[in-house]
């Protein structure tokens, strides 16, 4: 009866065997595949960012920090060569009035109103929306040099064209 026992084990022992020396392969395999993956994801990633071709960026907060956060964004996208356009809408639209209480955050003690005419002075193209305006009992003179109102057909235009990417704020 003893020697069973030990047949029975002996051969437990040779399934357990021929069955973790697979897994080892399998885990190996899947190991391998694993890396190629990780090394080949961060070069489609990066030649996906040559497909950008720029940012429209809409702006519809009120809250300073975050416009702020926009205008950083939007100027680093300029300096990385890229294309810029901004559109403010709501209360993201105050930025661009001439008499828009600005609220000057650190650590460079800078508003949001300063980087946006900055970007404005590097050619970047900001709009308001058509209902900004209107809405806001405000002319076209109320805004600062160089703002102007959207026109949605334009506004659709530049949406659809391939390598833009849209960033809302």
């Amino acid at each position: 009866m003893a020697e069973h026992y030990n047949t029975f084990f002996k051969m437990m022992y040779d399934v357990f065997m021929m069955f973790f020396k697979k897994m080892v392969y399998v885990f190996i395999i899947v190991l391998a595949l694993y890396t190629v993956l990780a090394l080949y994801t961060p070069c489609q990633a990066a030649k996906g960012d040559e497909d950008v071709t720029g940012l429209f960026v809409i702006v519809t907060s009120f809250e300073p920090q975050t416009q702020l956060m926009a205008m950083v964004l939007s100027t680093q996208a300029l300096k990385k060569g890229k294309y810029v356009q901004i559109l403010l809408c709501g209360p993201g639209g105050n930025l661009a009035l001439k008499d828009s209480r600005e609220t000057y955050l650190k650590p460079n003690n800078i508003s949001p109103q300063i980087l946006l005419k900055k970007l404005i002075q590097k050619g970047v193209t900001v709009q308001v929306c058509p209902l900004y305006l209107p809405n806001k009992s405000a002319s076209f003179l109320d805004l600062i040099d160089g703002v102007t109102q959207a026109k949605p057909p334009i506004i659709a235009d530049l949406l659809l064209k391939p390598g833009i990417k849209l960033f809302t704020f």
